[in-house]
């Protein structure tokens, strides 16, 4: 799954380093510990031309399904377009959710161990999340972010995680015009596991409030 997450990198630098134009949208502040049901960046491309960064509501519920109606974070990759509750956003409005990395925790003997999942050096160092979104009550847009089953590098941190999407296809996963589903299977590219590193971190993550870069930082498990 995808629970957590941290992004400090500006939204200035992802639009002019990532996809070479000039930021449309607003500038958000670093966070270190993004949790479920509140605002995160997202990009959106509305058009041919620009590519938008603003806040969306993390948890999937449009205004059509009802105040009553669930609020998933996640929507699985292996079901997502074909289900009544998302396939119309996989079709219509899929986005990107940048990250600097994710947190998933790891089930041990002496309780869950939380690990965080990043760019290996010299590599790209942003990861995009692929995502859905819709707009909800008021209006407010809402977004999850799909999952997959973990690559083989990662399975034994958890059994699944965010589809991060190649570099190469991130204009393509927000191409409008682009909503035939296999089409979309077809143009999608998992950036390689390879280039990803991790380790664990402290349990402070566990707690939303706390949000600091020092969560970043490696320890022993169980330390």
């Amino acid at each position: 799954m995808c629970g957590r997450f941290d992004k400090h990198t500006s939204n200035e630098w992802i639009a002019r380093q990532c996809f070479g134009r000039a930021l449309s949208g607003p500038e958000s502040s670093p966070r270190y510990n993004v949790a479920p049901g509140t605002p995160i960046d997202a990009l959106t491309r509305l058009d041919a031309e620009t590519v938008y960064i603003s806040p969306m509501h993390w948890g999937f519920r449009p205004a059509w399904a009802g105040k009553d109606a669930p609020e998933p974070i996640n929507a699985r990759a292996e079901t997502v377009a074909g289900s009544r509750y998302f396939a119309h956003a996989f079709a219509h409005k899929r986005c990107l959710v940048p990250a600097d990395g994710w947190f998933e925790w790891q089930a041990s003997d002496a309780g869950k161990v939380p690990y965080y999942i990043t760019s290996a050096p010299d590599t790209e160092g942003v990861l995009f999340m692929a995502g859905i979104w819709e707009y909800g009550a008021g209006d407010d847009p809402v977004c999850a972010i799909i999952t997959e089953p973990a690559a083989p590098s990662l399975a034994s941190i958890h059994s699944r995680q965010p589809v991060v999407l190649d570099p190469a296809c991130l204009e393509q996963w927000l191409d409008p015009e682009l909503v035939d589903r296999e089409a979309v299977r077809r143009m999608v590219q998992r950036r390689d596991p390879e280039s990803l590193r991790f380790w664990a971190v402290s349990s402070a993550v566990n707690r939303p409030a706390n949000d600091s870069p020092d969560l970043l930082e490696p320890i022993t498990p169980g330390t």
